[in-house]
């Protein structure tokens, strides 16, 4: 939800917020930072592991934080991030 909105939706009884599954492609990754920075909800940071190109990618702090802006996606040069709603079934 962006920041401007203050208050919750008037449905929001009616309406179940949406899962995301947020896919990382480690050796894809050349560690710029850009979905790191521009995540809205700060749902990334960077890890501790090193991938094949050297660099540390990014790494996912709390999936459920994240509304599935695709920010992420956008602002990737090597289209190494990308998110998806999760198939979830009853109690999800």
């Amino acid at each position: 939800m962006p920041e401007r909105i203050k208050h919750k939706p008037l449905d929001i009884d009616k309406v179940k917020p949406l899962k995301a599954e947020i896919h990382i492609i480690t050796d894809q990754c050349k560690g710029c930072g850009y979905c790191i920075q521009f995540c809205p909800k700060q749902v990334l940071e960077e890890s501790e592991e090193i991938n094949a190109r050297g660099v540390h990618p990014p790494k996912i702090v709390d999936e459920s934080k994240c509304i599935i802006c695709s920010f992420c996606t956008a602002v990737c040069p090597d289209f190494a991030i990308y998110t998806t709603e999760k198939k979830c079934a009853e109690g999800c």
